[in-house]
Protein backbone atom coordinates (compact mmCIF):
# COMPACT_ATOMS: atom_id res chain seq x y z
CA UNK A 1 0.00 0.00 0.00
CA UNK A 2 1.69 3.24 -1.02
CA UNK A 3 -0.49 5.68 -0.14
CA UNK A 4 -1.49 8.42 3.03
CA UNK A 5 -4.82 10.48 3.61
CA UNK A 6 -4.81 13.57 1.46
CA UNK A 7 -5.25 16.57 3.36
CA UNK A 8 -9.36 16.90 2.38
CA UNK A 9 -9.79 13.20 4.00
CA UNK A 10 -7.45 14.60 7.26
CA UNK A 11 -10.06 17.86 7.03
CA UNK A 12 -12.88 15.44 6.75
CA UNK A 13 -12.02 13.11 9.59
CA UNK A 14 -11.35 16.19 11.74
CA UNK A 15 -14.88 17.11 10.85
CA UNK A 16 -16.30 13.75 11.87
CA UNK A 17 -14.52 13.73 15.00
CA UNK A 18 -15.97 17.47 16.20
CA UNK A 19 -19.43 16.05 15.36
CA UNK A 20 -19.03 13.16 17.40
CA UNK A 21 -17.81 14.40 20.17
CA UNK A 22 -20.44 17.21 20.40
CA UNK A 23 -23.35 16.21 18.57
CA UNK A 24 -23.42 11.85 19.19
CA UNK A 25 -21.32 11.30 22.79
CA UNK A 26 -24.09 13.31 24.43
CA UNK A 27 -26.58 11.79 23.42
CA UNK A 28 -25.43 8.46 23.40
CA UNK A 29 -26.21 6.90 26.04
CA UNK A 30 -30.16 8.37 26.10
CA UNK A 31 -30.52 6.93 22.41
CA UNK A 32 -29.30 3.66 24.17
CA UNK A 33 -31.81 4.24 26.64
CA UNK A 34 -35.03 5.22 24.27
CA UNK A 35 -34.13 2.62 21.75
CA UNK A 36 -35.55 5.55 19.40
CA UNK A 37 -33.83 6.27 16.03
CA UNK A 38 -32.39 9.55 16.37
CA UNK A 39 -34.11 11.61 13.65
CA UNK A 40 -32.28 14.56 14.44
CA UNK A 41 -28.37 13.11 13.81
CA UNK A 42 -29.59 11.35 10.43
CA UNK A 43 -30.54 14.58 8.97
CA UNK A 44 -27.40 16.19 10.36
CA UNK A 45 -24.91 13.52 8.51
CA UNK A 46 -26.95 14.35 5.43
CA UNK A 47 -26.35 18.06 5.88
CA UNK A 48 -22.81 17.64 6.46
CA UNK A 49 -22.99 15.22 3.07
CA UNK A 50 -22.35 12.34 4.32
CA UNK A 51 -25.11 9.87 2.27
CA UNK A 52 -23.95 11.24 -0.89
CA UNK A 53 -19.93 10.33 -0.32
CA UNK A 54 -19.90 7.92 -3.20
CA UNK A 55 -22.18 8.93 -5.58
CA UNK A 56 -21.76 11.31 -8.14
CA UNK A 57 -21.70 15.46 -7.71
CA UNK A 58 -24.65 15.72 -10.30
CA UNK A 59 -26.52 14.20 -7.74
CA UNK A 60 -25.77 15.82 -4.88
CA UNK A 61 -22.98 14.19 -3.93
CA UNK A 62 -19.34 14.25 -3.35
CA UNK A 63 -17.83 11.50 -5.49
CA UNK A 64 -15.38 10.41 -3.00
CA UNK A 65 -13.62 7.40 -2.76
CA UNK A 66 -13.94 4.17 -0.44
CA UNK A 67 -10.87 5.44 1.56
CA UNK A 68 -12.85 8.37 2.47
CA UNK A 69 -16.12 6.24 3.09
CA UNK A 70 -14.08 4.01 5.36
CA UNK A 71 -13.03 7.49 7.10
CA UNK A 72 -16.67 8.04 7.61
CA UNK A 73 -17.21 4.46 8.85
CA UNK A 74 -14.15 4.50 11.55
CA UNK A 75 -15.29 7.63 13.18
CA UNK A 76 -18.90 7.42 13.40
CA UNK A 77 -18.01 4.09 14.78
CA UNK A 78 -16.38 5.68 17.40
CA UNK A 79 -19.26 7.41 18.79
CA UNK A 80 -22.38 5.70 18.39
CA UNK A 81 -22.77 1.95 16.11
CA UNK A 82 -26.76 2.08 16.18
CA UNK A 83 -26.25 5.54 14.23
CA UNK A 84 -23.00 4.47 12.08
CA UNK A 85 -24.69 1.35 10.96
CA UNK A 86 -27.68 3.11 9.97
CA UNK A 87 -25.88 5.33 8.39
CA UNK A 88 -23.89 3.45 6.64
CA UNK A 89 -26.78 1.48 4.94
CA UNK A 90 -28.11 4.64 3.95
CA UNK A 91 -25.60 6.03 2.43
CA UNK A 92 -24.07 2.91 0.44
CA UNK A 93 -26.04 -0.39 0.38
CA UNK A 94 -29.85 1.24 0.34
CA UNK A 95 -28.83 3.49 -2.62
CA UNK A 96 -26.17 1.96 -4.56
CA UNK A 97 -28.33 -0.30 -6.72
CA UNK A 98 -30.60 2.96 -8.05
CA UNK A 99 -27.12 5.02 -8.41
CA UNK A 100 -25.74 2.48 -11.03
CA UNK A 101 -28.96 1.57 -12.78
CA UNK A 102 -31.77 3.19 -11.85
CA UNK A 103 -33.43 5.28 -14.61
CA UNK A 104 -32.84 9.46 -13.72
CA UNK A 105 -36.74 9.48 -12.98
CA UNK A 106 -36.06 7.16 -10.16
CA UNK A 107 -32.83 8.86 -9.27
CA UNK A 108 -34.68 11.86 -8.93
CA UNK A 109 -36.89 10.19 -6.67
CA UNK A 110 -35.28 8.74 -4.84
CA UNK A 111 -31.46 9.07 -4.67
CA UNK A 112 -31.53 12.52 -3.76
CA UNK A 113 -34.07 12.84 -1.29
CA UNK A 114 -31.75 9.90 0.31
CA UNK A 115 -28.84 12.22 -0.14
CA UNK A 116 -30.69 14.77 1.00
CA UNK A 117 -31.72 12.50 4.21
CA UNK A 118 -35.62 13.47 3.15
CA UNK A 119 -35.95 9.73 2.64
CA UNK A 120 -34.90 6.91 4.38
CA UNK A 121 -33.41 3.68 2.41
CA UNK A 122 -33.48 -0.04 3.33
CA UNK A 123 -31.98 -2.94 1.80
CA UNK A 124 -33.88 -6.50 1.98
CA UNK A 125 -31.86 -9.78 1.57
CA UNK A 126 -31.82 -12.01 4.69
CA UNK A 127 -34.95 -14.01 5.01
CA UNK A 128 -35.64 -16.42 7.80
CA UNK A 129 -33.98 -19.31 5.89
CA UNK A 130 -31.56 -17.59 3.95
CA UNK A 131 -28.53 -15.60 5.70
CA UNK A 132 -25.10 -16.19 4.55
CA UNK A 133 -26.78 -19.10 2.58
CA UNK A 134 -28.31 -15.85 0.41
CA UNK A 135 -28.38 -18.88 -2.72
CA UNK A 136 -31.35 -20.06 -0.43
CA UNK A 137 -33.69 -17.13 -1.68
CA UNK A 138 -37.03 -17.72 -2.01
CA UNK A 139 -38.30 -14.22 -2.46
CA UNK A 140 -39.85 -13.91 -6.36
CA UNK A 141 -40.28 -11.60 -8.84
CA UNK A 142 -41.93 -12.51 -11.75
CA UNK A 143 -42.65 -10.53 -14.84
CA UNK A 144 -46.02 -9.83 -15.36
CA UNK A 145 -46.27 -7.30 -18.80
CA UNK A 146 -44.85 -4.28 -18.03
CA UNK A 147 -44.94 -4.67 -13.52
CA UNK A 148 -43.10 -7.28 -11.37
CA UNK A 149 -45.08 -9.08 -9.19
CA UNK A 150 -42.69 -9.58 -5.90
CA UNK A 151 -43.57 -12.52 -3.32
CA UNK A 152 -41.98 -12.80 0.17
CA UNK A 153 -40.64 -12.31 3.63
CA UNK A 154 -37.52 -10.44 4.61
CA UNK A 155 -35.95 -10.27 8.12
CA UNK A 156 -33.01 -8.40 9.92
CA UNK A 157 -33.89 -5.56 7.78
CA UNK A 158 -31.93 -2.69 9.42
CA UNK A 159 -34.14 0.87 8.88
CA UNK A 160 -37.00 -1.67 8.07
CA UNK A 161 -39.36 0.01 9.91
CA UNK A 162 -38.56 3.79 9.32
CA UNK A 163 -37.56 3.44 5.54
CA UNK A 164 -39.38 5.32 2.48
CA UNK A 165 -38.36 2.58 -0.07
CA UNK A 166 -36.25 -0.96 0.07
CA UNK A 167 -33.72 -2.14 -2.30
CA UNK A 168 -34.98 -6.14 -2.76
CA UNK A 169 -33.01 -9.19 -3.27
CA UNK A 170 -35.46 -11.22 -5.77
CA UNK A 171 -35.41 -14.34 -7.54
CA UNK A 172 -35.95 -13.64 -11.30
CA UNK A 173 -35.39 -17.59 -11.98
CA UNK A 174 -34.18 -20.97 -10.31
CA UNK A 175 -30.50 -20.96 -10.97
CA UNK A 176 -27.35 -22.32 -8.89
CA UNK A 177 -26.81 -20.06 -5.97
CA UNK A 178 -27.40 -16.96 -6.10
CA UNK A 179 -27.79 -17.02 -9.81
CA UNK A 180 -31.36 -16.04 -10.95
CA UNK A 181 -31.34 -13.62 -7.82
CA UNK A 182 -31.76 -9.45 -8.98
CA UNK A 183 -32.34 -5.97 -7.35
CA UNK A 184 -35.59 -3.94 -7.16
CA UNK A 185 -36.91 -0.94 -5.84
CA UNK A 186 -40.02 -1.28 -4.17
CA UNK A 187 -41.65 2.03 -2.12
CA UNK A 188 -42.81 1.74 0.95
CA UNK A 189 -46.22 3.08 0.18
CA UNK A 190 -46.81 0.41 -2.81
CA UNK A 191 -49.75 -1.59 -1.66
CA UNK A 192 -49.06 -5.08 -0.55
CA UNK A 193 -45.80 -3.83 1.64
CA UNK A 194 -45.96 -4.48 5.54
CA UNK A 195 -43.86 -3.98 8.06
CA UNK A 196 -43.18 -6.78 10.65
CA UNK A 197 -42.10 -6.98 13.77
CA UNK A 198 -39.82 -4.88 15.03
CA UNK A 199 -36.33 -7.33 16.29
CA UNK A 200 -35.29 -6.62 19.82
CA UNK A 201 -31.60 -7.08 20.02
CA UNK A 202 -29.24 -6.97 22.61
CA UNK A 203 -27.30 -4.71 21.32
CA UNK A 204 -27.45 -1.39 18.60
CA UNK A 205 -30.88 -0.23 20.57
CA UNK A 206 -31.10 2.75 17.88
CA UNK A 207 -30.75 0.83 15.12
CA UNK A 208 -34.51 -0.08 13.65
CA UNK A 209 -34.39 -3.46 12.61
CA UNK A 210 -37.74 -5.31 11.55
CA UNK A 211 -39.13 -7.85 9.31
CA UNK A 212 -40.92 -7.13 6.01
CA UNK A 213 -42.99 -9.32 4.16
CA UNK A 214 -43.65 -8.20 0.68
CA UNK A 215 -47.33 -9.53 -0.44
CA UNK A 216 -48.08 -9.61 -4.22
CA UNK A 217 -46.46 -6.46 -4.36
CA UNK A 218 -46.99 -4.95 -7.92
CA UNK A 219 -43.98 -2.59 -8.91
CA UNK A 220 -43.40 -1.07 -13.01
CA UNK A 221 -40.92 -3.32 -14.76
CA UNK A 222 -38.20 0.15 -15.02
CA UNK A 223 -38.16 -0.91 -11.13
CA UNK A 224 -35.86 -3.83 -12.11
CA UNK A 225 -31.91 -2.38 -10.80
CA UNK A 226 -29.88 -4.06 -13.44
CA UNK A 227 -29.27 -3.84 -16.94
CA UNK A 228 -31.35 -6.90 -17.69
CA UNK A 229 -32.45 -10.30 -15.57
CA UNK A 230 -29.94 -12.29 -14.05
CA UNK A 231 -27.35 -10.40 -13.38
CA UNK A 232 -27.78 -9.55 -9.77
CA UNK A 233 -25.50 -12.00 -8.52
CA UNK A 234 -22.65 -10.56 -10.50
CA UNK A 235 -23.67 -6.88 -9.12
CA UNK A 236 -23.87 -8.18 -5.75
CA UNK A 237 -20.22 -9.63 -5.80
CA UNK A 238 -19.39 -6.69 -7.11
CA UNK A 239 -20.21 -4.58 -3.64
CA UNK A 240 -19.51 -7.09 -1.20
CA UNK A 241 -15.48 -6.27 -0.87
CA UNK A 242 -16.94 -2.55 0.02
CA UNK A 243 -19.36 -3.93 2.26
CA UNK A 244 -17.23 -6.37 3.58
CA UNK A 245 -13.96 -3.03 4.07
CA UNK A 246 -16.56 -0.46 5.08
CA UNK A 247 -17.67 -3.03 7.91
CA UNK A 248 -14.08 -3.40 8.86
CA UNK A 249 -14.06 0.11 9.05
CA UNK A 250 -16.82 0.27 11.68
CA UNK A 251 -14.86 -2.47 13.80
CA UNK A 252 -11.98 -0.20 13.55
CA UNK A 253 -13.57 2.56 15.15
CA UNK A 254 -15.69 0.84 18.03
CA UNK A 255 -12.36 -1.02 18.60
CA UNK A 256 -10.60 2.12 18.92
CA UNK A 257 -12.97 3.93 20.89
CA UNK A 258 -12.98 1.66 23.81
CA UNK A 259 -9.16 1.26 24.38
CA UNK A 260 -9.17 4.89 23.78
CA UNK A 261 -11.17 4.83 27.29
CA UNK A 262 -9.49 2.16 29.01
CA UNK A 263 -6.22 3.70 28.27
CA UNK A 264 -7.48 7.28 29.94
CA UNK A 265 -9.44 5.49 33.13
CA UNK A 266 -6.11 2.82 33.55
CA UNK A 267 -4.10 6.52 34.33
CA UNK A 268 -7.18 7.65 36.36
CA UNK A 269 -8.22 4.43 38.64
CA UNK A 270 -6.02 4.25 41.87
CA UNK A 271 -5.40 0.87 43.38
CA UNK A 272 -2.84 -0.21 45.57
CA UNK A 273 -1.20 2.75 45.82
CA UNK A 274 -0.88 3.46 41.96
CA UNK A 275 -2.65 3.71 38.60
CA UNK A 276 -3.86 0.33 37.20
CA UNK A 277 -1.91 1.44 34.12
CA UNK A 278 0.98 0.81 35.81
CA UNK A 279 0.69 -2.75 36.47
CA UNK A 280 2.01 -5.26 34.14
CA UNK A 281 -1.05 -7.48 33.93
CA UNK A 282 -3.33 -4.14 32.50
CA UNK A 283 -0.34 -2.92 29.98
CA UNK A 284 0.15 -6.14 28.32
CA UNK A 285 -3.80 -6.32 27.94
CA UNK A 286 -3.82 -3.28 26.37
CA UNK A 287 -0.57 -3.32 24.21
CA UNK A 288 -1.77 -6.54 22.71
CA UNK A 289 -5.28 -4.77 21.59
CA UNK A 290 -3.56 -1.70 20.68
CA UNK A 291 -1.42 -3.82 17.91
CA UNK A 292 -3.89 -5.42 16.70
CA UNK A 293 -6.66 -2.52 16.15
CA UNK A 294 -3.06 -1.03 14.42
CA UNK A 295 -2.87 -3.80 12.24
CA UNK A 296 -6.37 -4.13 11.39
CA UNK A 297 -6.01 -0.47 10.44
CA UNK A 298 -3.52 -1.30 7.70
CA UNK A 299 -5.67 -4.50 6.20
CA UNK A 300 -8.90 -2.34 5.96
CA UNK A 301 -7.78 0.68 4.03
CA UNK A 302 -5.24 -1.17 1.75
CA UNK A 303 -8.47 -3.28 1.08
CA UNK A 304 -10.22 0.63 0.21
CA UNK A 305 -7.14 1.50 -1.47
CA UNK A 306 -7.16 -1.92 -3.81
CA UNK A 307 -10.89 -1.15 -4.55
CA UNK A 308 -10.29 2.62 -5.73
CA UNK A 309 -7.35 1.56 -7.75
CA UNK A 310 -10.23 -0.71 -9.67
CA UNK A 311 -9.46 -3.81 -8.27
CA UNK A 312 -12.16 -6.34 -6.78
CA UNK A 313 -10.00 -7.36 -3.59
CA UNK A 314 -12.11 -10.41 -2.32
CA UNK A 315 -9.28 -12.14 -0.16
CA UNK A 316 -8.39 -8.70 1.21
CA UNK A 317 -11.79 -7.45 1.85
CA UNK A 318 -12.48 -10.74 3.40
CA UNK A 319 -9.43 -10.56 5.51
CA UNK A 320 -10.26 -7.29 6.59
CA UNK A 321 -13.48 -7.55 7.96
CA UNK A 322 -12.67 -10.79 9.66
CA UNK A 323 -9.68 -9.13 11.51
CA UNK A 324 -10.93 -6.17 11.67
CA UNK A 325 -14.20 -7.24 13.87
CA UNK A 326 -12.25 -10.05 15.54
CA UNK A 327 -10.05 -7.54 17.11
CA UNK A 328 -13.27 -4.99 18.04
CA UNK A 329 -15.05 -8.05 20.01
CA UNK A 330 -11.80 -8.77 21.91
CA UNK A 331 -10.67 -5.10 22.47
CA UNK A 332 -14.07 -4.36 24.22
CA UNK A 333 -13.63 -7.57 25.91
CA UNK A 334 -10.37 -6.41 27.28
CA UNK A 335 -11.52 -2.87 28.03
CA UNK A 336 -14.59 -4.50 30.11
CA UNK A 337 -11.58 -5.92 31.82
CA UNK A 338 -9.83 -2.41 32.13
CA UNK A 339 -12.82 -1.17 33.78
CA UNK A 340 -13.95 -3.99 36.18
CA UNK A 341 -17.20 -3.16 37.86
CA UNK A 342 -17.37 -0.06 35.94
CA UNK A 343 -17.49 -1.43 32.65
CA UNK A 344 -20.69 -3.78 33.55
CA UNK A 345 -22.16 -0.47 34.29
CA UNK A 346 -24.46 1.44 31.46
CA UNK A 347 -22.61 5.05 33.54
CA UNK A 348 -19.65 3.88 30.92
CA UNK A 349 -19.96 3.60 26.82
CA UNK A 350 -17.79 0.41 27.22
CA UNK A 351 -21.51 -1.79 28.58
CA UNK A 352 -22.64 -0.54 25.42
CA UNK A 353 -20.26 -1.37 23.24
CA UNK A 354 -19.80 -4.48 24.44
CA UNK A 355 -22.97 -5.54 23.37
CA UNK A 356 -23.10 -3.50 20.48
CA UNK A 357 -19.72 -5.11 18.58
CA UNK A 358 -21.42 -8.08 18.19
CA UNK A 359 -23.48 -7.28 15.13
CA UNK A 360 -19.85 -6.57 13.68
CA UNK A 361 -18.64 -10.55 13.54
CA UNK A 362 -22.00 -11.33 11.96
CA UNK A 363 -22.81 -8.47 9.35
CA UNK A 364 -21.02 -8.50 6.16
CA UNK A 365 -20.69 -12.29 6.65
CA UNK A 366 -19.78 -14.39 9.47
CA UNK A 367 -16.11 -15.33 10.54
CA UNK A 368 -16.90 -18.53 9.54
CA UNK A 369 -17.68 -18.00 6.11
CA UNK A 370 -15.29 -15.29 5.87
CA UNK A 371 -12.79 -18.05 6.72
CA UNK A 372 -14.01 -20.17 4.24
CA UNK A 373 -13.89 -17.26 1.37
CA UNK A 374 -10.45 -16.57 2.38
CA UNK A 375 -9.36 -20.55 2.11
CA UNK A 376 -11.22 -20.55 -1.49
CA UNK A 377 -8.85 -17.43 -2.56
CA UNK A 378 -6.05 -18.95 -1.20
CA UNK A 379 -7.02 -22.12 -3.82
CA UNK A 380 -7.69 -24.70 -1.36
Amino acid sequence: MDFTFTEEQEIFRRTLQEFVEKKVKPKANEIERSGEFPKDLFKELADLGCFGLRYPEEYGGANADCVTFCIFCEEMAKGLLSLAASATIQAFQSTHFIAKFGSEELKEEYLVPAIKGEKIGAICMTEPNAGSDLGSITTTAVKDGDEYVINGVKTWVTNGSIADFYTVAARTSKGKGMEGIDFFLVPRKAEGVEVGREIDKMGLRGLKTSEVVFNDVRIPADHLLGEKEGMGHIYLREILAEIRVSTGALSLGAGSAVIKDAIEYAKERVQFGKPIGKFQAVRLMIAEAATELEAAKWLVYHAAWLIDKGRKPIKEASMAKLFASEAAVKAVDIASRVFASYGFSKDHAVERFYRDVRFLIIGGGTSEILKLIIASELGL
